[in-house]
Order: structure tokens, then C-alpha cells, then sequence
């Protein structure tokens, strides 16, 4: 992958976006051509890309890592689907209900005739036999305005006109930019116009389809402030892959890692085909990870293990209950969005389970493993050898560095707070006014107002010492044309480590560096 082109860091769940689009305009012909067989991916080049797809020709699991170089890795994103398998060689037969079939049928409107039939070919793929009637909310990873996604964003502004929307009010991703806090400078600018010309266009239907206003736009959409958090067993579609796998694990709904226009596809008919992790079978751990650190874990570098041991297999986490005190609130579930986000990045987990915190295991203990399951120790020694393959991508790797990023997936209110108070303790403890280099807080922006109600000072004190809040995707920042160029970044997010130059720290040694300006 060249990470130097134009939003190629994206966490490309949005993988499935194009070839949707065209499969609801193919659909009113039968039967289509299975557009994935044109797609190269790791181990199979496949042929010519389509049109419709000619700026999309990579993921987030097609064995790349961020350096470029194979990872060895590749995943299916549905945690129990049939490999090899394509629409028209599923052996799965969807089983319809009368109200399905009138809508397959056009009785509903010609629109809503080709979602299903997508729907159907889509569960069959992946060895559904029936649908299930989704609650809560859906959630939407398609955020960017990009050329690629033309033909699904027509697609839906197509269903918008019908008089088509969501059963439910539905969340967003953040939007790829912000330029009255980040990118306000003419190099990024020019940037953004180049590679985000859709936008206003994406926005608008969205919109129209049920989203809320931009604001409540996050990653983290099961935040108090945003408000999507269905009820444990809930049926959801959603799409963003650490919010379904922190849905999934910490909230207990069921939904499978949708690409983007998938999960709208749901949302649309309000229902999804019941395969992979909306199952009780598919929601078996194959992995035991036994977390034996003599202190708290590197919850991103434990993560991460975990991404690349497991791949898409759901693990089993133990040794790690005493850091929650049986339970996730408010206070302690950054340590849970970090290393479950790290998880989905550096590999494809959907779902995980931490022995006495989170609700299946609270519930059914170690029934949640599965036969013939494997073990992985993560001790001391094993956490050192995960943090010593983190490489220093810069391209001048002695140069300082010169911005810091917090938050990916968003801060919550109380991540937010405790960031805000160490660095500015730190500047004063050091007798210093401002930061060596500006820290990116990275949140939505209903938890930025949040944050300046309710802590005004503190909040002018630290924007005035060098820390700026943006309610932007910090991935895609960092996914910019020339970005690695420009910007020497320092994170304490795996997740953003997984997909861009950005390189990682633990939090301590993350003060000290954005106090010093050095590493």
C-alpha cells in the first residue's frame, strides 16, 4: 500500500462501499456479475479494477501493513463465513418471510426491490438462511466524500427520493476534516478539496436518510453524549470497526463488521441477514489470551497482540478483571476502546470477551470458549517484543517530533479531562506555558461542548497552552497526500500507529514528549 496517496490509511471497512453502489444499480438485471472477483487482494490479483472502484483497490486487511510490506494476514470480516465463497456460488438459501418477499417482489417501490435483493445475495454469500428485524440503531462508516464512492452515494440519494429512510435515527463517522481547528492552512486545503469532492453531497443525504446533525459525528458512537448504545442482544447493523468490535464485546448487541453501504443497506429495510457474530455459535472465543504482566497491561500493545495472533477469531481475554472492578463505566473504558480498537486494527476482531467485565462472559464464563480453542500468554516479555516491532516510519527517523494525536477512537468527556489535567499539571510542575508541540484532542463535538460547560477554565488553559480540540477522524488526517512529509507524529492510539506514520508511545512517556518537543 502507498501510504503516501490520498486517504489510502483509511480503515477501509468502507471496503464494500463501491461494489454495493454498483450492485444496486446492477440489480435490475439478474443475475449480476459478483463484483469481488475483480478486486486484486492479497493471494488472488484478480483482474481489471471497474470503474465504478478505480480509486479503491486496497483494505485495511488485504495483508499490508502500514510500512507497505505483507503482513501475512487477511481476514473475511464476518467471523464465520465461507472462504472462497461468491455470490453466485453460495449454497445458502435465504428463507423469506411473506412481508420480505413482497418487498422483493416491488411492492414496496422498485428501490427497496433492489436493496433486498443485494440483502438476499449478501446473507447467501456469507451462508445466512433467514433475516432478523433489527432494533437500536444502525451505525454509518461512510464519512469521506471521495471520487470512489460516487456510485453508492447516487445509489442512496436514489433511495432518499423514493421516500426511503432509516427505521431508526442513525450515527456517523466523523467528517474527514476540520479546517477551522487543523487543516487551516492553504497546503491542506488544496488537499482537501482534491480528495474530498463529494462531501456536502454525502452529508446532504445522510441527512435526508436520518442521521442527526454533525455534531453528534463520531467513531464512538456508544459515547453518553452521542447516545447509540442498544440494549445487550440488540440486532444492529453497524459499520466502523472499533465500534462494533467495542459494540459487539462491551455493550453485548449483535452485528457483524459491515463495509460501509452495507450497514445503510440494513438500515433502509430494517433487517440484516443472522450469520457470523449475530450468532451464538459465531460468538465463541478460539482464543484464550492469558494476560500475565506483573503490572497493568500496555492496553494498545495487548491489543494489538491480539489482532495479529487472532486475526478475525474471537478471543477470550483473562488475568486483566482486577483493572475494572468487575465492571466497564465511565472511568475505565478507555482502557477497553483502546485495546479492543487495536484488535480490530491490526487485525479484523469483531468481537472479543474479557473474562468477568463484559457481559457473555459475566454471564457463561468460560462456556464462551469454544472446543478445541488455543492459547496465547501475554506476559512482561511478550509485551516488549509487541512494542519493539513498532517502527519508526518517519521518513527523517532522527528528526523531533513536531504534533501530538489523542484520540482514536474519540476521547470520552473523562479521557478528555484527564488528558487536559496531566498536560497542563506537567507544564507547571516544569514551569513551562505552552507545549513543545500542539496536542490534537481528538473528540466529537457534543463532548467538546460538554467540556467547556462544564470545565471552562480548564479548558481555556489548555487551548491557550497548546492543545486544540477536533471533532475530525484522525486516521484520515493522517491518511493525507505528503502527510508523513509534513507531520512527525506521536499517539498513544495503536489504532492510529496501525494505519499511519504516527509512531506510539504509553501515555507517561507522551507528556514528556509533548512538553520537550523531544523523543
Amino acid at each position: 500500500m502507498d501510504r503516501r496517496a490520498f486517504v489510502t490509511k483509511v480503515p477501509l471497512t468502507i471496503g464494500a462501499a463501491a461494489a454495493v453502489g454498483a450492485g444496486a444499480e446492477a440489480a435490475q438485471e439478474s443475475p449480476p456479475e459478483p463484483y469481488n472477483r475483480n478486486f486484486p487482494q492479497a493471494g488472488n490479483p484478480g483482474g481489471k479494477v471497474p470503474d465504478f472502484a478505480k480509486n479503491f483497490v486496497t483494505t485495511d486487511m488485504n495483508g499490508t501493513g502500514p510500512d507497505g510490506k505483507p503482513t501475512g494476514q487477511t481476514a473475511t470480516f464476518s467471523g464465520a463465513s465461507k472462504k472462497g465463497v461468491t455470490a453466485d456460488t453460495a449454497s445458502a438459501k435465504m428463507q423469506l418471510t411473506a412481508d420480505e418477499q413482497a418487498i422483493l417482489d416491488g411492492k414496496e417501490g422498485p428501490e427497496k426491490a433492489k436493496l433486498m435483493k443485494i440483502m438476499v445475495r449478501f446473507g447467501e454469500t456469507f451462508g445466512a438462511t433467514k433475516m432478523v428485524d433489527l432494533g437500536g440503531a444502525p451505525h454509518s462508516n461512510l464519512f469521506i466524500g471521495a471520487p470512489y464512492l460516487g456510485s453508492l452515494i447516487d445509489m442512496l440519494n436514489e433511495c432518499a427520493d423514493a421516500g426511503l429512510k432509516s427505521y431508526a435515527t442513525y450515527t456517523v463517522n466523523p467528517r474527514p476534516y476540520d479546517v477551522y481547528n487543523v487543516q487551516n492552512n492553504a497546503t491542506e486545503m488544496e488537499m482537501i478539496y482534491q480528495g474530498y469532492p463529494l462531501q456536502m453531497k454525502l452529508d446532504y443525504v445522510h441527512s435526508r436518510l436520518g442521521a442527526p446533525d454533525l455534531n453528534y459525528r463520531s467513531c464512538a458512537c456508544y459515547l453518553d453524549e452521542v447516545g447509540n448504545a442498544p440494549d445487550p442482544g440488540t440486532y444492529v447493523a453497524w459499520c466502523e470497526s472499533s465500534a462494533v468490535n467495542y459494540g459487539n464485546s462491551v455493550l453485548g448487541i449483535r452485528t457483524n463488521r459491515y463495509g460501509a453501504g452495507m450497514e445503510m443497506i440494513c438500515a433502509m429495510l430494517g433487517k440484516a441477514p443472522l450469520f457470523g457474530l449475530m450468532t451464538d455459535e459465531g460468538r465463541k472465543a478460539k482464543w484464550l489470551i492469558d494476560v500475565k504482566t506483573t503490572g497493568e497491561p500496555d492496553w494498545g500493545a495487548l491489543g494489538t497482540a491480539i489482532g495479529r495472533k487472532c486475526v478475525e477469531d474471537i478471543p477470550y481475554i483473562a488475568g486483566v478483571e482486577d483493572y475494572f472492578g468487575g465492571e466497564v463505566n465511565n472511568q475505565n473504558m478507555h482502557k477497553l476502546k483502546a485495546m479492543g480498537s487495536a484488535t480490530a486494527a491490526a487485525g479484523a476482531v469483531g468481537c472479543y470477551h474479557v473474562e468477568g467485565v463484559t457481559p457473555e462472559p459475566k454471564e457463561k464464563g468460560r462456556d464462551m470458549l469454544a472446543e478445541g480453542y488455543e492459547t496465547y500468554a501475554f506476559d512482561d516479555a511478550e509485551q516488549q517484543r509487541i512494542i519493539d516491532t513498532f517502527e519508526n516510519l518517519w521518513p527523517d527517523q532522527d528528526a523531533h517530533p513536531n504534533a501530538a494525536f489523542i484520540g482514536c477512537p474519540h476521547n470520552t468527556y473523562h479521557e478528555v479531562v484527564k488528558w487536559v489535567k496531566l498536560i497542563t499539571g506537567a507544564l507547571e510542575e516544569a514551569g513551562q506555558d505552552e507545549t513543545a508541540i500542539p496536542v490534537y484532542m481528538f473528540m466529537p463535538n457534543v463532548v467538546r461542548t460538554r467540556f467547556l460547560e462544564e470545565e471552562t477554565e480548564l479548558a481555556g488553559k489548555a487551548r491557550r497552552a497548546g492543545m486544540f480540540y477536533t471533532n475530525m477522524c484522525a486516521v484520515v488526517y493522517s491518511g493525507m497526500k505528503g502527510f508523513s512529509d509534513r507531520i512527525r507524529g506521536v499517539t498513544n492510539s495503536a489504532k492510529t500507529r496501525n494505519y499511519s506514520s504516527i509512531r506510539y508511545f504509553p501515555d507517561d512517556k507522551l507528556v514528556d514528549i509533548i512538553l520537550t518537543g523531544k523523543i
